[in-house]
């Protein structure tokens, strides 16, 4: 069974998704691939994996959680687990290359497939795809957008709050009602 409910942040709605082994995924509200609930879907805001991701999501809103805890079950393939793991050890407040990201898998010339691995994160923000950048140091593809992008990075410096105002522009609409 898989179970979701959403969640307010500072970045826009978020869609979490949970089964069994842990929490599947983490979505923003206007995530490029456009992923909805399925009708087979159950929303479940108690479910123990779902009230443990909104607990630990909201201690990396308001900068009191070091770490996430959470247990996770991204589904990929063998090489974009590899990737997601490796984004895992990315540490808070560090950004790394698509290059260097490769070479930590071992697979220094994969770069456009780790880049393909990156962007097919399920489970943003607690694994941090935001972390990679390009290898000049701009801001490159995110599928929430880059400016969450920079908000996330310059949170994760100390430069945002839970109260700040100026964060991403609420949405028209939410992803469920």
């Amino acid at each position: 069974m898989i179970f979701y409910d959403t969640m307010p942040s500072p970045v826009g709605r978020l869609l979490l998704v949970s089964e069994d082994e842990g929490l599947t995924g983490l979505y923003f509200e206007s995530f490029r691939h456009g992923l909805r609930p399925a009708d087979d879907w159950r929303r479940a805001p108690d479910s123990e994996a779902l009230r443990a991701a909104r607990t630990q999501l909201d201690g990396y809103f308001d900068s009191s959680l070091g770490d996430f805890t959470l247990p996770l079950a991204p589904r990929g393939t063998p090489f974009q687990q590899r990737v997601w793991a490796e984004l895992r050890a990315i540490r808070r407040g560090e950004t790394i290359s698509y290059g260097e990201l490769a070479r930590r898998i071992g697979d220094p010339r994969a770069v456009r497939a780790v880049a393909g691995a990156n962007a097919r994160n399920p489970i943003s923000i607690i694994v941090p795809c935001h972390r990679v950048i390009g290898a000049d140091g701009s801001l490159t593809g995110f599928g929430g957008g880059l400016e969450r992008k920079r908000w996330l990075l310059n949170h994760e410096s100390g430069g945002h709050s839970r109260g700040d105002p100026h964060l991403i522009p609420s949405q028209a609409s939410d992803l469920v009602s």
